[in-house]
């Protein structure tokens, strides 16, 4: 395996063979003490370690390797077009090497094919960008199978045999609660119960070496040691003619826990079902339009940046992009949660995997591959999913000793039922019952199942949840502060009215603050320039005064236009538009005062702004108290107009008139009162708040200073989503709170009846492969919460 294979800052490792909460502690264990690694978390459910850093993937692979499991990879061959000699080959080899997840490239410049051994997380579109980047072209691409599917029906099939073979058994079991003996002759029990135990169950054995390499224990060592005990005793009583023989305990332990690795690997895939029906919303191929403008089905693979597609009606969009031409009604369910048709037309954006219902597009792209904002959504999806909660730090310290103490107590159970005078065949089945039924996969699976299931959940209504922390942290809010514009409004404000002071025409007035505004991009700068028309020319020397307006000089005059903070600081008093300022702001406008700086400032004219609160924001804050959390408004305008829109709402505290480093001090004095605090926000003004709060939540349509500060991102600006965040993750919480409680809960009372003699193999067998099945079921209901 070549060392020129190094991580990408952020690598997703699929790794097979871990069982149990001991597997997923060892292999983070062995991840950590790779030099490069800095950070790294393991999930079971998902069967995947997240890491960030530098170490060579060869190392990464030779640490798991050496902690008893394996990364999972596949292969794939990929035509490429340019190579002309030796030296091409060598330089194609090298070029795929480095791209991170490629494990190894072998190159064929006869054939002008490559033969991959990488990650299944590898995109296609980034081998075809390493190439290009080397001079040469993907030519084709061989996708391979899906690749549950044969693993799956191999599954059934092994099920299916083992429980042929162990039926029997089964029969002979309910036999015997009835009194009668029901059991085949010893031979046929040892012909069934022989290819159970080394064929079916073979599995056990690779595992458990591999684990007793490793210096440790798993689940795995558990049933090997166990079903081995009880099928040696039962040779050596069959040799020596006793008739009352123990290989069903070891045929059905086999049978029920192969039960339940099958339905465990069924939850499992649900579990993780967000991720692929994200990514089951990309198209295979799009309409690519030539130099003439004819259309050309490519490979989505061969699409790049700059490229013009064709979207025909009922299509999915295949890459993210601009509409250059064509209306239509967009499907943005499947992303974001809307579930109405949003319109579209020329100059919008487009997103790969939403659909076009009723027009022809033709889109320009701007993102491919893992760039597009679908990609993006998975990404994070898939971290979130891949991330530790902090209660999991409870369950890495006892899973780390369970094996081991499991292993004490069933010697212990073995040695305290032949002193009590039991015969050594019945002292070593209680010893074998403690074995099966300390099963710690219920354990190792009760937190990330329910991450799992929930954040997919979540991302189904367009709510992003970056990670575990977020999630713990979201469960426990008990205050949300929500940013007025943007956020409680639709962000789209219009030009109210007009105030000139004496001495100054309206349209002369407004004429200068067009001027002025032209260079800035801010909301009320828009619908400045809309109620102005036409484009005039931008003002010089023009600057941004935060939280405070603009300024800038037009036709040699120095001009200002902002909040009252800027009259205050020029030395200026509203005088007589003051009475009309009143009334503007009791109506919730927003105020802005054209000044005319200098050595003699002067007041030119009153601006207000109307913005009218989103349809949702009434209800959210309703759905908020109802959940018993409390709501507040923050917000740089005037007290008056943000009174007027916290009155229109039923907001009862209000922070107004506050630049944006007062809005995270704000944050901050209110978790000194002692709440835990949720800042909703959008704006490049709302991050430092974001960042300081308990919990950040951005509008999706908001700046990308927000969202990357924030904690969770909603996909769509809804306020409703704020309440439904708060929903899903207390209900998360709470199945997790379930399943450790079941999961402590199983082993505590389980291993005392075993041990007692109150279970036998057979039926700890059951109940252990019931725990898991019942975490991951309990779950799995978190797939049915909706928003509402």
């Amino acid at each position: 395996m070549p060392d020129t294979a190094t991580l990408a800052p952020s690598l997703s490792l699929p790794i097979s063979g871990m069982t149990c909460a001991s597997c997923a502690g060892r292999v983070e264990r062995a991840l950590r003490k790779v030099p490069g690694v800095e950070d790294v978390s393991v999930n079971l459910a998902a069967e995947q370690a997240q890491l960030r850093g530098t170490a060579p993937l060869a190392a990464l692979s030779a640490a798991i390797e050496g902690a008893g499991y394996s990364v999972e990879e596949t292969t794939r061959d990929i035509g490429v077009t340019g190579m002309t000699c030796a030296s091409c080959s060598a330089r194609v080899q090298r070029a795929l090497e480095r791209v991170p997840g490629v494990i190894s490239a072998s190159v064929n410049l006869a054939n002008e094919q490559a033969h991959l051994r990488l990650l299944p997380t590898v995109e296609t579109s980034a081998l075809a960008a390493a190439l290009e980047k080397a001079g040469y072209a993907l030519a084709a691409v061989t996708e391979d199978a899906a690749p549950d599917a044969a693993p799956g029906h191999r599954a059934e099939v092994e099920l299916g045999i083992a429980f042929l073979l162990a039926a029997p058994f089964l029969i002979g079991m309910l036999g015997m609660a009835f009194g009668q003996d029901w059991m085949p002759p010893g031979w046929a029990q040892l012909l069934l119960a022989a290819p159970l135990q080394f064929w079916l169950g073979a599995r056990f054995y690779r595992a458990g070496w591999r684990a007793l390499r490793a210096g440790v224990g798993n689940m795995d060592l558990l049933v090997a040691l166990g079903t081995s005990a009880a099928f040696g005793l039962s040779v050596v009583l069959l040799w020596q003619g006793v008739h009352h023989l123990y290989f069903e305990a070891a045929a059905v332990v086999i049978a029920f826990v192969l039960l339940g690795r099958y339905f465990e690997a069924r939850a499992k895939r649900a579990t993780g079902a967000a991720i692929a029906a994200l990514l089951a919303l990309r198209p295979r191929t799009a309409r690519r339009l030539d130099a003439a403008g004819q259309e050309q089905e490519v490979a989505l693979a061969l699409l790049r940046v700059g490229d013009r597609v064709v979207i025909r009606p009922g299509e999915r969009v295949p890459a993210d992009g601009t509409i250059e031409a064509g209306e239509a009604g967009l499907d943005e369910s499947a992303l974001t949660g809307e579930s109405r048709p949003v319109e579209k037309g020329v100059g919008d954006a487009v997103a790969t995997g939403t659909v076009s219902l009723d027009g022809r597009l033709v889109v320009q792209v701007t993102a491919v591959g893992g760039d597009t904002r679908l990609a993006q959504v998975a990404a994070l999806v898939q971290a979130a999913q891949a991330s530790r909660a902090p209660v999991q730090k409870l369950v890495d310290r006892v899973s780390a000793v369970f094996v081991p103490a499991v292993v004490g107590i069933a010697v212990l159970t073995f040695l305290g039922w032949l002193l009590a005078g039991a015969g050594p065949a019945v002292a070593l089945l209680h010893a074998v019952a403690v074995l099966v039924i300390a099963c710690p996969c219920a354990l190792g699976l009760a937190t990330p199942a329910a991450i799992m299931a929930g954040t997919g959940a979540a991302a189904r209504a367009g709510i992003l949840i970056r990670d575990a922390v977020a999630l713990e942290q979201a469960g426990h809010i008990s205050l949300v502060a929500f940013d007025k514009t943007g956020t409680l409004t639709e962000g789209r404000p219009s030009l109210a009215a007009l105030h000139p002071a004496a001495g100054i025409a309206g349209e002369a007035a407004l004429a200068l603050a067009a001027s002025l505004q032209a260079g800035s991009e801010h909301p009320l700068a828009r619908a400045v320039l809309q109620a102005a028309g036409g484009q005039p020319a931008a003002a010089e020397a023009f600057r941004a005064l935060p939280g405070r307006g603009v300024e800038g000089v037009v036709d040699g005059r120095r001009l200002v236009l902002g909040s009252t903070r800027v009259l205050e600081e020029n030395g200026l008093q509203p005088g007589p538009l003051d009475t009309l300022a009143r009334a503007e702001a009791a109506q919730g406008h927003t105020l802005s005062w054209l000044i005319e700086a200098g050595s003699t400032p002067r007041l030119l004219a009153l601006l207000a702004f109307a913005d009218a609160p989103r349809a949702s924001a009434a209800d959210a804050v309703n759905a908020l108290k109802a959940q018993g959390v409390a709501v507040a408004m923050l917000t740089g305008d005037g007290p008056d107009a943000a009174a007027s829109v916290a009155g229109a709402l039923g907001i009862g505290q209000v922070a107004a008139g506050i630049l944006p480093d007062g809005k995270a001090a704000q944050v901050t004095a209110w978790q000194r009162e002692g709440h835990r605090v949720a800042m909703v926000g959008d704006g490049v003004n709302d991050a430092a708040a974001l960042a300081s709060a308990d919990l950040g939540i951005a509008m999706g349509s908001g700046t990308d200073a927000a969202i990357a500060a924030a904690h969770v991102t909603l996909l769509r600006p809804d306020p409703a989503l704020v309440p439904a965040t708060l929903a899903i993750t207390r209900r998360t919480l709470a199945k997790i709170r379930q399943n450790l409680v079941w999961a402590f809960g199983f082993n505590a009372l389980g291993i005392p009846l075993a041990a007692f003699g109150g279970l036998s193999p057979a039926l700890a067998g059951a109940a252990m492969a019931f725990s898991s099945v019942a975490v991951l079921s309990n779950a799995l209901l978190l797939a049915r919460w909706r928003a509402a």
